[in-house]
């Protein structure tokens, strides 16, 4: 086997391997840490695809932006305590038949997509240079970029609003 199917495999596992785990650990801590790897294996896989500068960009902003945000409001709400009151049977029922159900309507839209048969028309474009993609993301894209710097703000100000204690008298 060739050595890039075999890194292949090795980040898939590590992949699929944290991304369980971030969902059934029972420390929020660990359940970062778990996210964190998997990020990481992921710009591993973008690197395989030879996407070296999505590989960065994915490093920097979620391996390190977002899981800076995400342990900051888990150590804000302290949600460490093991006296936690646990959720409901119904919540929980609740959940796994949500889950089962995207999951059905995911593997009903794979197996009925259809490939696109035709010519690929190429603008000639490079998408790895930095320029290109930095001049498509500021014109053509700017109004999504905007919004999503403004969802950002909106939920760090939401993290600090929950994560304020009220005071005994209010």
């Amino acid at each position: 086997m060739s050595t890039i199917l075999i890194l292949f495999c090795v980040l898939s596992f590590v992949t699929l391997a944290t991304a369980f785990l971030t969902i059934f650990s029972r420390n929020p801590i660990h359940s970062a840490i778990y996210l964190v790897i998997c990020f990481f294996s992921i710009a591993g896989h973008y690197l395989l695809l030879n996407a070296q500068f999505l590989a960065i960009v994915h490093i920097i902003v979620y391996s390190g932006a977002i899981m800076i945000l995400f342990l900051f409001t888990i150590m804000l709400m302290n949600l460490n305590k093991e006296n936690e009151v646990h959720k409901p049977r119904i919540t929980r029922w609740a959940a796994i038949v949500c889950f089962c159900l995207i999951c059905l309507i995911l593997i009903t839209v794979f197996v009925n997509s259809k490939p696109i048969i035709g010519e690929y028309d190429t603008s000639g474009d490079d998408y790895q240079s930095i320029k290109v993609l930095g001049k498509v993301l500021l014109n053509e894209y700017m109004v999504p970029f905007e919004f999503a710097s403004i969802l950002l703000l909106v939920a760090m100000i939401g993290a600090v609003l929950l994560s304020k204690k009220e005071k005994p008298g209010n």
